[in-house]
């Protein structure tokens, strides 16, 4: 409890659940399957958003899923078949709109997660998932709606899809827990 009496987790906790809860659940279910039948996955994310994204990637990398992170000197090129997989709270990351244009341009699918459905990398975006979360763009004034600070809702929220997707993934591929672990790195 703060000095005001606030339950800071049990508001933070309450925040997520309520933004989780409004994702679609059906995109969800698309967004994975799309993920699934993908020749070879690529992801990307700025700031904390790659944080998660590259966590993600680790557990695709353990369900045995072809991906890569752009700027790992691995990725490979993306074209036709392939998904590029990018994260952008705001929707309007400059950066994240040029990778979504290069990979449109090799003839990859773009996958994006974004918090704002009229934003430019949505309207570029050939699949969205919307995850309605406060993020670094309505994070002041009026607009401001969690108690956390600048994108981190959207950011939490993030964490918790990507493992809920994992648990749809390993359904939709059939790959076993212990496939999966086997898969995890020795090299720590």
């Amino acid at each position: 409890m703060t000095e005001a009496g606030e339950n800071l987790f049990g508001i933070a906790l309450s925040e997520l659940g309520t933004v989780l809860e409004r994702i679609d659940e059906s995109r969800i279910d698309a967004a994975c399957a799309i993920l699934a039948g993908a020749r070879k996955i690529v992801t990307y994310g700025c700031g904390r958003e790659a944080l998660q994204v590259k966590g993600f990637a680790m557990r695709l990398h353990h369900l045995g899923l072809p991906v890569s992170v752009v700027g790992d000197m691995t990725t490979p090129p993306l074209g036709a078949g392939d998904v590029f997989f990018a994260s952008s709270g705001p929707g309007e990351t400059s950066t994240v709109l040029t990778l979504m244009r290069v990979a449109r341009e090799a003839g990859a699918a773009v996958l994006l997660l974004t918090a704002h459905a009229d934003s430019n990398a949505a309207k570029l975006a050939d699949f969205t998932l919307l995850i309605p979360a406060q993020t670094m763009a309505d994070d002041q004034g009026p607009e401001k709606t969690s108690v956390l600070p600048m994108g981190s809702v959207f950011e939490g929220a993030l964490f918790v899809l990507f493992e809920v997707m994992v648990l749809k993934l390993r359904d939709l591929t059939g790959v076993s827990p212990e496939a999966m672990r086997a898969r995890h790195t020795n090299m720590e």
